[in-house]
């Protein structure tokens, strides 16, 4: 009877899959943005403050990533210029950092896409939740799994007033001139997931 049981058992995670979670490394992990203006671009870093992605079997199907606005960093200026960008994108014009210190994104599919370029392996799904308010979004990711650890990578572009953050917006402001800020902006991350 036990060996009937356990041959179930075995036939039964052998087809369904064993989920678990995996935790988020964000120490190797790294976020970096590109913010584009008529005149030039900005670029930085934000740290990740927590995360993990659910594997079921060699399948990620799910997870949740939380982003520490408070961390964000521009990389591109020094001094006065560096604090006064800075000041400016944790202020209520972009991301309200002191009301909205976090972003989360939840994974909610994952699929496997042979047509993708760029290396690309996957196709992500999820919620943003960015300054309170949430969007659906899809981007196109590098993903590999081994078995004591999953690596992620993916570059796209958001448009930020999806979220109303309409500063300097040419879509929603006239005569800003050369003091426009394109809607879009980079996102790259490298993440790390282990057992």
């Amino acid at each position: 009877m036990k060996k009937l049981v356990l041959a179930a058992a075995t036939v039964l995670f052998s087809v369904a899959g064993f989920a678990q979670d995996l935790q988020v490394n964000t120490d190797e992990s790294k976020l970096e943005w590109v913010g584009e203006k008529v005149t030039g671009k900005h670029w930085g870093t934000v740290d990740i403050q927590k995360g993990m992605l659910t594997l079921d079997g060699n399948s990620i199907t799910g997870g949740e990533i939380h982003v520490n606005m408070a961390t964000i960093n521009v990389q591109d200026l020094e001094g006065d210029s560096k604090a006064k960008l800075t000041g400016h994108l944790k202020s209520d014009d972009f991301f309200s950092v002191e009301q909205n210190p976090t972003v989360k994104f939840v994974i909610t599919k994952v699929k496997a896409d042979s047509k993708l370029k760029n290396g690309n392996t996957h196709s992500v799904t999820g919620i943003l939740s960015i300054k309170g308010k949430t969007e659906t979004i899809s981007f196109p990711a590098r993903l590999n799994v081994s078995d004591d650890e999953v690596t992620a990578f993916a570059s796209f572009k958001l448009d930020r007033t999806k979220w109303n953050i309409r500063y300097g917006s040419g879509s929603f402001f006239d005569n800003l001139g050369d003091k426009t800020i394109y809607d879009e902006f980079q996102v790259k991350f490298n993440i790390t997931a282990s057992k």
